[in-house]
């Protein structure tokens, strides 16, 4: 009995796979793809090409004003969906109308302001914020660190397979030292428990599992903030205990942020603006900051310089005198 050909989609989801690229990405090449093909009526994408792919993101600039990003995220798809998986090249110019790219300014809070909302926080969300704002991490990277990344003896954070697949090494706030070990103790206490269940495995990126052997059941690989309930791997199937999910910080945080009575459009994101901002503001050489934040170009760093220059360039307003 022959098999049936495998689905487009799913053709799209083992190359992703293949190519070791996080879960979230899968999601979304995946809706993407899927979004390609429903607004051409269902063609199959082998019978389309450049002409149907500016169509598609000219669409998504003038009828559905996206941004710039985020066209530039269709494009990664449909780009990795021809060259990878359908092994076909594109003949001439994708010369869709391309959406405007915005003059972002992030939002900075002052410390005062920091600390107000850290102190309407509480627990395992108080103290992701004080990483977030003390090491200056991403979201993603907090939540995906492991008892191994932090070193307690040289007061750092190593931040593995961050965005760009890139590795870096940042601080770890003297202050954030016994609260993280403290925490840290109950986590062991937790994933002793999960163990004696026959539970206590982690997900394990890359092929480390068949590396490693039993490693992920050994303490050093745990997250670091694990979530309160198991729960099934998307890819595997495996039902463990994964990291804790972005969706409750950011709940708690936007009650913390009212609790503050700020008038601030606050994300999570935000303190690792705040860090870089007040890293500036403290005489630290922007080189410095773009190391503990992982930036490739120096360009992406100076955005933080904007608040150095007290608005409007450091000029006098008249009405001041």
């Amino acid at each position: 009995m022959e098999s049936r050909p495998q689905k487009l989609l799913d053709q799209v989801r083992e190359a992703i796979r293949i190519k070791h690229y996080s879960y979230r990405t899968e999601e979304s090449y995946v809706a993407w793809i899927r979004r390609f093909i429903l607004f051409h009526h269902k063609r199959h994408p082998k019978d389309m090409g450049t002409a149907e792919i500016t169509a598609f993101l000219s669409h998504l600039a003038i009828d559905e004003q996206v941004a710039a990003s985020t066209q530039n995220q269709a494009l990664s798809a449909l780009l990795f969906l021809y060259r990878t998986v359908l092994k076909q090249e594109l003949e001439g110019t994708i010369d869709a109308l391309r959406a405007k790219r915005s003059s972002y300014l992030p939002t900075v809070l002052t410390k005062e302001e920091v600390l107000a909302v850290v102190s309407s926080l509480s627990g395992v969300y108080q103290l992701l914020v004080q990483v977030l704002y003390g090491s200056g991490l991403r979201l993603t990277e907090s939540l995906q660190l492991r008892v191994k990344d932090i070193d307690f003896a040289q007061h750092q954070i190593a931040v593995r397979d961050a965005k760009g697949r890139e590795n870096r090494v940042t601080m770890l706030p003297v202050s954030l030292v016994t609260p993280l070990q403290t925490h840290l103790q109950q986590v062991k206490r937790l994933w002793q428990q999960d163990l004696d269940r026959g539970y206590g495995s982690v997900y394990l990126p890359f092929a480390l599992e068949r590396k490693y052997g039993h490693a992920e059941r050994d303490w050093v690989w745990q997250f670091v903030f694990p979530a309160e309930r198991f729960s099934k791997d998307p890819r595997s199937g495996i039902v463990r205990r994964h990291h804790l999910h972005e969706t409750g910080l950011q709940r708690a945080l936007k009650q913390a942020v009212r609790a503050a009575c700020l008038e601030k459009r606050v994300s999570c994101h935000t303190f690792r603006h705040c860090f870089a901002t007040h890293l500036l503001q403290n005489g630290y050489d922007i080189r410095t900051v773009q190391e503990l934040l992982g930036h490739k170009d120096v360009k992406t760093t100076m955005i933080y310089t904007h608040v150095l220059n007290r608005g409007g360039q450091g000029v006098r307003s008249p009405l001041d005198g």
